[in-house]
C-alpha cells in the first residue's frame, strides 16, 4: 500500500540528541577527547574573562564549532552558523539544544582576538597530546618536522612599493595592472591589505606568491603531529621554526627532515643538543657541475635508523596535504601573523582528531559512552 506524504502537524517534539548520532559515528570519539582537553584548560578560559557582566557564549562552544569548520571543510562562519540551525548533528557536538538559538556568525570576529588565538591553540594541542591515552601512542624517540606555504588572504595588486612610487590599480572592482618588467621584492615592496604577508616562492621554477610558511613536528610512531607554528615567508624560516619546534626534544633523539634543512648551522645545532640529524643529504649539483657538500655525518648517513626515518619523514606531508584540502587552508582567510598561527595550529589538532579514534580503537584504549 502506498504511503502518503503527509506533513506532521504535531504540536509537540521530544528528541534525544544523543540518541540520534550513531554509536560508531567518528565524532563521539571526537567529542570525548575535545571535552577531556578543553576541560584541561578551563583555567585558560576563565582568565580571559571578567567576573561579572552578561554571560558571554561559552568559549568550549566556539572552539568546538571551529574544529567543525575544519572537519566538514566549511567555507565560512557564516556558512558554519546556517549549518548549526538545521543539522542535529552540529548541534550535538557544539553542545546546543535542540531549542537553543545559534549564536550570530559575527561571534567569531568578536572573540577572535581574545579566544581564537596562538596560545589557546598551542594550549588545546598539549592538552589533547597530554591525554595518558593519546600519549601512550607518541613516540619520545623519533621525530619529523617540515614546513609547507601558505598563501596569504591578499592579492598580487596589493602589492605596491612602500615608496607609493608606482601606480595603483585602475578603478573599477577589478581594476587591471600591468606588472611586466618591474622587479618587485620584500624589501621595496609590501601588500597594502596584509602588511606580514611576503613574497615567497617554494622552488626553482614555481610562480612567487604573497605567503606565509606554516611548520610542524611529527612523531614517527603514528604520524601525529606534536608541535605546529606559523612563521613569515623566507628563506631560512624552515630552519629557524625546527629549532624553536624542537628545543625541548631529548637527548638522543632522531629528527628526519628533508634536503632543505642541510645546512651546517641547523645540523651542527642539532648535535650539539646530543639529537642525531636524520637530514636528507643535498647533493644538488651547480652549473660547473661540483656537487653540493653536506654537513650530515657520513655515518649517520649510512645506519639502517637514517633510512626508516627518511621513509617515515614524509608522512607529516599527510598532515599538510588534510589541512589543505579538508581544513581549508590551501588559501588562508584571515590576515596578519598572529591569526595565521592560531588558523594553523587548530588545523592541525583537527588533523589530529580525524586519526586518534581509528589509533584509540585499534590499541583497545577507546571507550564510547555508548559501549559501557
Amino acid at each position: 500500500m502506498r504511503g502518503q506524504d503527509r506533513t506532521s502537524g504535531s504540536l509537540f517534539s521530544y528528541i534525544d540528541l544523543d540518541a540520534r548520532v550513531p554509536a560508531g559515528h567518528p565524532l563521539r570519539a571526537m567529542r570525548e577527547l575535545v571535552n577531556a582537553s578543553l576541560e584541561a584548560l578551563d583555567g585558560a578560559f576563565a582568565a580571559l574573562y571578567e567576573a561579572g557582566g552578561r554571560p558571554s557564549i561559552a568559549p568550549e562552544r566556539l572552539l568546538r564549532a571551529s574544529l567543525l569548520q575544519f572537519l566538514y571543510s566549511i567555507r565560512s562562519e557564516r556558512q558554519l552558523v546556517e549549518r548549526l540551525e538545521f543539522d542535529l548533528l552540529f548541534r550535538w557536538f557544539v553542545g546546543l539544544g535542540i531549542d537553543d538559538p545559534v549564536f550570530d556568525a559575527s561571534t567569531f570576529s568578536k572573540n577572535r582576538d581574545r579566544l581564537l588565538t596562538s596560545e589557546i591553540a598551542q594550549g588545546f594541542l598539549c592538552a589533547l597530546l597530554a591525554q595518558p591515552r593519546v600519549k601512550r601512542l607518541l613516540s619520545a624517540e623519533h621525530f619529523s618536522v617540515d614546513g609547507t606555504m601558505l598563501k596569504a588572504w591578499a592579492s598580487m595588486k596589493s602589492f605596491r612599493a612602500k615608496d607609493g612610487s608606482d601606480e595603483p590599480p585602475a578603478a573599477g572592482r577589478n581594476g587591471e595592472r600591468d606588472f611586466k618588467k618591474t622587479r618587485r621584492s620584500n624589501e621595496t615592496h609590501a601588500s597594502t591589505t596584509d602588511k606580514d604577508a611576503r613574497l615567497y616562492r617554494k622552488g626553482a621554477g614555481q610562480e612567487s606568491r604573497l605567503a606565509y610558511l606554516g611548520h610542524a613536528l611529527m612523531e614517527n610512531r603514528n604520524g601525529l603531529v606534536v608541535g605546529a607554528a606559523a612563521s613569515l615567508a623566507t628563506g631560512t624560516a624552515e630552519r629557524d621554526a625546527a629549532a624553536t619546534l624542537t628545543k625541548d626534544l631529548p637527548k638522543g633523539a632522531t629528527l628526519g627532515a628533508d634536503k632543505n634543512y642541510d645546512a651546517e648551522a641547523f645540523v651542527e645545532g642539532l648535535k650539539k643538543r646530543g639529537i642525531e640529524p636524520h637530514v636528507a643529504i643535498n647533493g644538488t649539483v651547480s652549473k660547473r657541475g661540483k656537487v653540493r657538500k653536506t654537513a650530515v655525518p657520513p655515518q649517520v648517513a649510512a645506519s639502517s635508523g637514517y633510512a626508516i626515518s627518511m621513509r617515515r619523514r614524509k608522512r607529516i606531508e599527510e598532515s599538510f596535504g588534510w589541512s589543505k584540502i579538508v581544513g581549508g587552508l590551501a588559501q588562508l582567510k584571515v590576515r596578519g601573523l598572529d591569526k595565521v598561527k592560531a588558523v594553523f595550529t587548530f588545523g592541525l589538532v583537527a588533523y589530529n582528531l580525524v586519526r586518534l579514534p581509528r589509533l584509540l580503537h585499534t590499541t583497545g584504549e577507546l571507550c564510547l559512552a555508548a559501549e559501557k
